[in-house]
C-alpha cells in the first residue's frame, strides 16, 4: 500500500488546522505557506474533506477553514480513508468486492491480518497526535533561529 500525496497533504493540512484552531478560521494560503504545499493542490483537497463534513467553511472576507469537530476526534484512518479510499492492501478485500476464490485462497488469512494491522494502528493516532508533534517540531526549529 501506497498513500498518495493526496493523502499525505490532506492530513497535513487537518495537523495545521488543528495546531492553529485557537486562531479560529484559517486561510488557506497560510495553511499552503506553513506546510510548503501548493494553494491550488489543497483547493483540490478540500471538498473532499468538506463532503466527508471533517471541515467548516467561512466565505467571504477573511474567510477559511475550521475543524468541524475536536481534533481528538479524528484519527489518522479516518482522514487517510476520505482521500484515499479503501485501505485495503487487496482488491478482494475492499467494501463490495466479491472473490470467487475467496473460500479457497491460501493467502487470504495474510491480506486480512495486514488489513486489520494497518487499519488499527492509523485508527489508534488521533489528529492531537499529529497536530502536537506538528506543534513540537515548529518549536523545535524555532529555537534553531
Amino acid at each position: 500500500m501506497k498513500i498518495s500525496t493526496k493523502g499525505r497533504y490532506a492530513l497535513r493540512m487537518m495537523a495545521d488546522l488543528a495546531a492553529h484552531s485557537s486562531e479560529g478560521v484559517v486561510a488557506l494560503k497560510d495553511i499552503a505557506e506553513r506546510q510548503s504545499i501548493s494553494k491550488k493542490y489543497l483547493e483540490q483537497i478540500v471538498p473532499l474533506l468538506n463532503r466527508a463534513q471533517l471541515l467548516r467553511t467561512n466565505r467571504g472576507y477573511k474567510g477559511g477553514y475550521t475543524l468541524s469537530k475536536d481534533p481528538s476526534e479524528y484519527t489518522v484512518g479516518e482522514i487517510l480513508r476520505v482521500t484515499e479510499g479503501d485501505l485495503a492492501p487487496v482488491t478482494c478485500l475492499q467494501e463490495g468486492s466479491v472473490c470467487e476464490r475467496r473460500s479457497e485462497c491460501a493467502t487470504l488469512h495474510i491480506w486480512e491480518g495486514l488489513y486489520k494491522v494497518v487499519s488499527e494502528y492509523l485508527d489508534g493516532i488521533t489528529l492531537l497526535d499529529v497536530a502536537n508533534e506538528m506543534t513540537k517540531l515548529c518549536k523545535i526549529e524555532e529555537g534553531d533561529k
